[in-house]
């Protein structure tokens, strides 16, 4: 991954939205800029609003225009989406919908969440840094299946004062079988390690899990290790000892929790890029949307504090899985390092001693960085 021929111009969907989205997304478009003048790679890039910008806007939360725009395009990149001002709504208009319905029209069924330490933020960790440095770990969640869209669900009145509420966890073979190659794929490029976190010793969709992951290793990667680990326990291994995994792979409810304990281990939510794939084509291309971990911090938003760094790693993930393009991917992600290295930090990384920068200044050294690189 990826495995299929790159077009000479690549098609690039940016959805900036709301809150700090459009300032973080700005950052990204001057690295884009900087990669077409330096290194002269042709990106056609289309701008469309959703999320909340696209409810003011078009009436809805994701128009059918900007649907057709990310099928069409080689990549999709966000910045966030959300706001008080629309949360009022009613749910299926609210902001968060747009992102929803693109992610099931796009079918991006693996979420992929890499929780870094960088070595110069490694005391920005809630735990001690003799756990946590050089941490790279992947979580790669099923996205589109289990106890979020399964059937049947709903709040039920069963008269005299009494509800009840009702969410089904269901998988398929197929569905499990998809997204663990998902994970095999990307273990092979790393530690050679995938580790299966699901519940088998208490629910019927872990053991099909259990095995389907199983079955997919031995027939497919059977190069590659293959652990397996109940999600409560891998919880505790998280902040127990967290350098143990390589890659993660499990189901939507488990990789929901279990990518956010990730991410704290890092110290911010503003360093975690993002990653949702579709199944490849016939010619090998997947859909997918790129996007920050972090939501759109309305609180701050037009005050050009937040941090870019998320969105900007989230560009790179692209540039490695959409594009094939993982030398420029390494050079940002070394320029990322050396500004930070060199005491530059925005608010939310904010250390003693340390020089605080706004996003635009972060978005500066970022460049310069890359200037030096490359000579």
């Amino acid at each position: 991954m990826p495995a299929h021929e790159m077009p000479a111009q690549r098609k690039l969907l940016i959805l900036p939205g709301d809150g700090i989205g459009p300032e973080v997304v700005r950052q990204v478009r001057r690295v884009i800029d900087w990669l077409s003048r330096r290194r002269g790679f042709a990106f056609v890039i289309e701008e469309r609003p959703v999320g909340g910008a696209a409810i003011d806007l078009d009436g809805v939360p994701l128009s059918d225009a900007t649907l057709e725009a990310a099928l069409a395009a080689d990549a999709v990149l966000l910045g966030a989406v959300g706001g008080p001002k629309w949360d009022g709504m009613p749910f299926d208009r609210r902001p968060e919908a747009g992102l929803l319905r693109l992610r099931r029209e796009l079918a991006l069924f693996a979420n992929l969440r890499p929780a870094i330490v960088i070595d110069a933020l490694v005391d920005a960790s809630p735990l001690k840094p003799e756990l946590v440095r050089a941490l790279d770990l992947m979580i790669v969640r099923e996205l589109t299946g289990g106890v979020y869209f399964g059937e049947p669900r709903g709040i039920a009145d069963l008269g005299d004062g009494e509800r009840r509420a009702v969410n089904t966890q269901v998988y398929t073979s197929s569905e499990v079988r998809r997204v663990a190659r998902v994970a095999f794929e990307l273990a092979a490029r790393r530690g050679k390690r995938v580790c299966s976190v699901e519940k088998a010793n208490v629910m019927e969709t872990g053991v099909l899990w259990r095995e389907e992951v199983t079955r997919v290793h031995a027939d497919e990667f059977p190069a590659l290790e293959l652990t397996h680990m109940y999600a409560d326990n891998c919880a505790m291994q998280l902040v127990r000892n967290p350098r143990q995994f390589d890659v993660i792979v499990t189901d939507n409810l488990f990789g929901d929790m279990l990518s956010d304990e990730a991410a704290m281990l890092t110290g911010s939510l503003g360093m975690l890029p993002s990653a949702s794939l579709g199944a490849p084509d016939a010619a090998g291309r997947r859909r997918a949307l790129y996007e920050p971990v972090h939501g759109s911090a309305p609180d701050i938003a037009g005050r050009d504090i937040a941090n870019p760094i998320a969105t900007l790693l989230s560009f790179t993930m692209m540039l490695r899985y959409s594009f094939d393009l993982a030398a420029e991917a390494d050079a940002i992600d070394a320029a990322v390092h050396t500004v930070l290295k060199g005491g530059m930090r925005t608010a939310d990384i904010m250390s003693p001693g340390m020089a605080r920068c706004s996003t635009t200044v972060m978005g500066d050294a970022i460049l310069r960085a890359l200037d030096k690189q490359a000579g």
